[in-house]
C-alpha cells in the first residue's frame, strides 16, 4: 500500500472523519487526562480538522477559539459558525503569544522532522501557557500499525508517518522553551472495545489489548 501525503489523505477522509474511531476515541481521552484546563482561556487547536474537538471546547467555555489546518476540505466539514484558517503547522498564521493553550493532536508525526513545527507552537503560545501534543505511540507503529482510514468508497488507505519517541518529542520542545510538565499513554483496552466488535474484529482487539496506541504530552512555555 502507497502512503498518501497528509493533504491527498485528509481531502479523501473530510467527508467521514466525523465518525469516531478508537485512536480518536483513545485520544481525547489522553488529552482529559493530561489536565490542561482550556475553561476561560484562549486557546488554538493547530491540525483542527473538521474542528470536533474545537467546538467541542468551545462549548465547554473557552474564552476565544480558533482552529487552523492544513487541508481546506476538513475545514469545510466543521459546523458552521468556528473561527477557522487554512494554514501549515510550520507557518502559523498567528501573532507571537496571542493563545494560552495551543493543541497540536494527532498531526506531529505526519511531518518529516519536528523542530519547525515545535518552533511554531512555541511561538504562538503565551509566556507560561501550554502546548498539548498527541501523537500515534511509537509502540504502536513497532508493533506493525500504521496510519489508515477506510475512505468513502470503503478502500484502506495509509497516511504518511514518522515514528517519534517521547524523547524525540522533549528534545524537540526543549530547543525552542518549552517545557514537558505531563505525559500519558493511553493502550487498548475495555474503553474502545465496541469498536473492534462493531467492525468484527474481536480477535485484534485480543491481539492489541494492552498495547499503547496513543501518546499525549503537555508542555509549559517558560
Amino acid at each position: 500500500m502507497t502512503a498518501l501525503s497528509p493533504a491527498d489523505a485528509y481531502t479523501l477522509w473530510a467527508p467521514s472523519y466525523s465518525a469516531e474511531t478508537a485512536i480518536s476515541a483513545l485520544e481525547y481521552t489522553a488529552v482529559e487526562c493530561l489536565g490542561v484546563d482550556v475553561r476561560g482561556r484562549r486557546l488554538l487547536d493547530v491540525g483542527c480538522g473538521i474542528a470536533r474537538r474545537l467546538t467541542q471546547a468551545r462549548e465547554s467555555g473557552t474564552a476565544f477559539a480558533v482552529g487552523v489546518d492544513l487541508t481546506p476540505r476538513m475545514l469545510a466539514e466543521s459546523r458552521e459558525g468556528e473561527l477557522l484558517a487554512a494554514a501549515d503547522v510550520r507557518a502559523i498564521p498567528i501573532a507571537d503569544g496571542t493563545f494560552d493553550v495551543v493543541w497540536c493532536r494527532l498531526v506531529l508525526g505526519h511531518l518529516p522532522e519536528l523542530d519547525a513545527a515545535y518552533a511554531e507552537l512555541a511561538r504562538v503560545c503565551a509566556r507560561t501557557g501550554h502546548v498539548v501534543v498527541t501523537d500515534f505511540h511509537p509502540d504502536a507503529a513497532e508493533a506493525g500499525h500504521r496510519r489508515t482510514f477506510r475512505d468513502e468508497s470503503g478502500i484502506v488507505r495509509e497516511i504518511e508517518h514518522h515514528l517519534y519517541t517521547p524523547r524525540d518529542h522533549r528534545r524537540a520542545a526543549a530547543r525552542v522553551g518549552l517545557k514537558l510538565v505531563q505525559r500519558f499513554d493511553r493502550v487498548v483496552g475495555e474503553t474502545v472495545r465496541g469498536f473492534y466488535e462493531r467492525a468484527g474484529r474481536l480477535d485484534a482487539y485480543e491481539q492489541q489489548r494492552g498495547l499503547a496506541v496513543v501518546l499525549a504530552l503537555a508542555f509549559v512555555r517558560e
